[in-house]
């Protein structure tokens, strides 16, 4: 079972339309990443990766994702997480700052 850690849950709003994908990795690693639309429309996108024991190792949120569709948010934010997992999160800031 996750743990959510305090980002997901300031960032929860079950009122609102998003798409998910979960997937775990081969070492147990798993990766949550969701986004919706906001209330004004705009991509907004959470993403998280869990310890094979379900405690949180990493969790962001962005309140925008400026020009995307959800559809390629949620791909950007796949991305992003796999590669938090497989390196950390200092590696993923560089794919952040590139963007």
């Amino acid at each position: 079972m996750r743990m959510r850690g305090h980002v997901y849950w300031a960032w929860a709003d079950p009122t609102l339309h998003h798409q998910s994908h979960e997937e775990t990795l081969s070492d147990g690693t798993r990766i949550d990443v969701r986004v919706r639309l906001s209330r004004t429309g705009g991509a907004q996108m959470f993403l998280g990766v869990y310890a094979r024991s379900g405690m949180a190792l990493f969790e962001e949120a962005f309140n925008a994702r400026p020009g995307e569709s959800m559809t390629r948010a949620l791909a950007w934010g796949v991305a992003r997480a796999r590669l938090i997992a497989a390196e950390g999160a200092p590696a993923a800031d560089l794919l952040a700052s590139s963007k």
